[in-house]
């Protein structure tokens, strides 16, 4: 449980400072945003751990990754947001 606490300060640290970007840098014509990668299927994933709890049943891949990524840097209007690539883990 305490490693968790950790990576759950550590993210929102970087949400909170990627909305702080967002605001001060909005007016230079900057965006700043995250993204939010749930189950990759990557060397990472422990084996044994199955995508069944993942509403669309898989681990994403690290293209569907890359096409938020590509995304974000191609639109100059969205800022401030994270887009959550998680095969409907969090849904918002």
């Amino acid at each position: 449980m305490r490693r968790r606490i950790g990576a759950v300060f550590a993210k929102l640290a970087l949400l909170g400072f990627t909305h702080w970007c967002a605001r001060v840098l909005a007016k230079e014509g900057i965006t700043a945003n995250a993204i939010g990668p749930a189950l990759v299927a990557t060397d990472m994933i422990p084996a044994g751990l199955r995508p069944d709890l993942i509403p669309q049943g898989r681990f994403g891949t690290p293209d569907e990754v890359a096409e938020a990524v590509v995304m974000l840097v191609r639109n100059a209007y969205v800022t401030g947001q994270t887009i959550n690539v998680d095969g409907g883990v969090y849904m918002t």
